[in-house]
């Protein structure tokens, strides 16, 4: 598969996860596909290279930040799905899972 291929589906899925956990309630989350989605993004990442992840680490650490905080409020610290998004983002995360303050680069 060719690399820009790999990262789109990366993109793709990590993007699919955030707003599928945004804000939803522990109720409402399939916590074993949860969790299996974590493992897939996990695995993923860290089969793509180096070079290639230092290009969108940041936009990376902003996208699964957010998810991490809609998670963070319902399931806490210790759930092991945090753990493993934690492991893929790299420094602070942002503040709220509403902290959209990135302009895009198509955005007019």
């Amino acid at each position: 598969m060719h690399l820009h291929q790999k990262i789109y589906e990366f993109a793709a899925s990590a993007g699919a996860l955030e707003g599928y956990v945004y804000r939803r309630k522990r109720t409402s989350i399939d916590v074993a596909a949860l969790s299996k989605w974590a493992d897939n993004l996990l695995g993923a990442y860290h089969d793509l290279p180096a070079d290639a992840v230092a290009e969108f680490q940041s936009s990376c650490n902003q996208t699964l930040g957010r998810a991490i905080r809609s998670l963070l409020a319902e399931f806490g610290e210790e759930n092991p799905v945090v753990g493993k998004l934690k492991e893929i983002v790299k420094g602070e995360l942002p503040g709220t899972p509403d902290d959209f303050q990135k302009e895009k680069w198509f955005q007019k």
